[in-house]
């Protein structure tokens, strides 16, 4: 039987930690924003509840007061609804007359359960019906019209309630606590008026509220996190840059010293072995030490480049007998027999003096090594403008098409080396504001352009 074990991950590279510390930005972003917009949502649907509900105990208690006029009593002290019988006559709205046949206050012997208890079970013939509707608009159960009674007579206070008709509506009851003429601060109340409301369509307007605030809710919750993901990603895009430029550097390194090296250690093992002459050991260690001192130089030169940590320290600089220099020193550190001309006009650009040497230093030095046939020396012609631009064409080749629109990146050079220079010399047009392109010279060869702003 095969035994399954778990999975075991291994760390997370700095990038996925960046794009994982995004992700939560993002979703704390959203909760936050959903958590305040739920909390306003709560706050507004219970405002509107208790609004539509106020609105219709305000009507119906100016119903009820209007009504209480109407009641009268006789010489024995009774209360007569006649009159309130006469002059309401509609049923709508139904008006309801309880009158108190027993002490049901707080704390009466009708009152065991307590204050405030809608569902008090008083005794019978606490509250007996004076007067009743007979056709009511709104028909409820006697017991919804005594149970409010006897809260309203236990608190001494009006109060309303939602309930429902025999049908099944919704409705708002009301109940209003009248007392004698000449009754004592705290006497019971004498009865009580209980009147109702349908209340279907202020529940449908409040229903209807409280699904177009859900979906608000929701909409601005989904544009929130969307809000949210593109900041954090504006937020960790600097870190997410130069974990890049730190990745593509450490790329280039490995690339760049990876044969170097290995020439180094093959020369190593064969000078152990005796088969080869110390002197030329020695001089080959040179040239490869001395190469791989450029491709270091090459790399922190790219890597301060693409920071933008590099400073470029623009002047006044004589493009002309910069580019002269440059070829005197290619001329005379090479052992090959290359040529290089030089045709060159009186120009003043404004740029940084060591960039743009090492961008011209790594066009020509591209032109001497590539920029000729096998065998045959190199013939380089430099030409510098008064316009800011210097061009170095050679007589070789030409540039393979399948390179030609990725010349100036990183390991495409098309010629078996590391197109770092080219690279670089793009990055240094790029930094002063000015361009450097590629294509087919008059002698066949490869021609490039490097074009710097001119003193102005």
């Amino acid at each position: 039987m095969r035994r399954l074990l778990p999975r075991r991950t291994g760390p997370l590279t700095p990038t996925a930690r960046v794009l994982r510390l995004r992700r939560r930005i993002s979703l704390l972003f959203a909760l936050t924003s959903a958590v305040g917009l739920i909390a306003m949502a709560v706050f507004a649907v219970r405002s509107d509840s208790a609004r539509w509900r106020e609105q219709l105990d305000h009507a119906m208690d100016a119903d009820a007061s209007w009504a209480l006029g109407l009641l009268e009593t006789d010489e024995s002290g009774r209360l007569a609804t006649d009159v309130l019988a006469d002059t309401v006559n509609t049923g709508c709205p139904p008006l309801t007359v309880l009158l108190v046949t027993g002490d049901d206050r707080d704390g009466g012997p009708g009152d065991p359960a307590g204050p405030d208890d809608p569902g008090d079970p008083a005794g019978p013939g606490d509250l007996t019906v004076q007067h009743a509707p007979p056709a009511p608009c709104l028909s409820v159960s006697n017991g919804v019209v005594l149970e409010a009674g006897r809260a309203a007579a236990r608190t001494g206070e009006a109060r309303g309630f939602d309930r429902r008709t025999t049908d099944g509506a919704p409705v708002r009851v009301f109940a209003l606590p009248f007392y004698a003429p000449e009754a004592a601060e705290d006497e019971a109340p004498q009865g009580v008026l209980v009147t109702t409301a349908d209340a279907t369509a202020q529940r449908d307007d409040h229903r209807r509220l409280v699904w177009m605030v859900a979906g608000g809710c929701a909409v601005l919750v989904l544009l929130s996190a969307a809000v949210g993901h593109v900041l954090s990603g504006r937020a960790v895009r600097p870190a997410l840059s130069a974990l890049g430029q730190q990745e593509a550097f450490l790329a280039d390194a490995a690339h760049d010293l990876r044969t170097p090296a290995a020439s180094l250690r093959t020369l190593a093992e064969t000078a152990l072995r005796g088969e080869t002459d110390s002197t030329d050991v020695h001089r080959r260690t040179l040239r490869l030490a001395e190469g791989m001192g450029r491709l270091v130089d090459g790399l922190l030169t790219r890597a301060r480049l693409m920071s933008g940590t590099a400073t470029v320290a623009r002047q006044p600089l004589r493009l002309d007998q910069l580019a002269e220099a440059v070829a005197q020193e290619a001329v005379e550190g090479s052992t090959e027999g290359h040529r290089v001309r030089i045709e060159a006009e009186d120009t003043i650009v404004v740029a940084d003096p060591d960039l743009v040497r090492r961008a011209v230093g790594n066009l020509l030095g591209n032109a001497l090594a590539h920029g000729h046939a096998p065998g045959v020396p190199a013939d380089v012609l430099i030409t510098v403008a008064r316009d800011g631009t210097l061009t170095v064409e050679d007589a070789g080749p030409g540039l393979p098409p399948e390179v030609a629109d990725a010349l100036f990146e990183r390991f495409r050079s098309g010629s078996g080396s590391t197109g770092l220079g080219l690279s670089i010399a793009s990055w240094v047009a790029h930094v002063h504001g000015g361009t450097l392109t590629a294509g087919l010279g008059e002698r066949g060869g490869a021609r490039f352009v490097l074009g710097l702003p001119g003193q102005g």
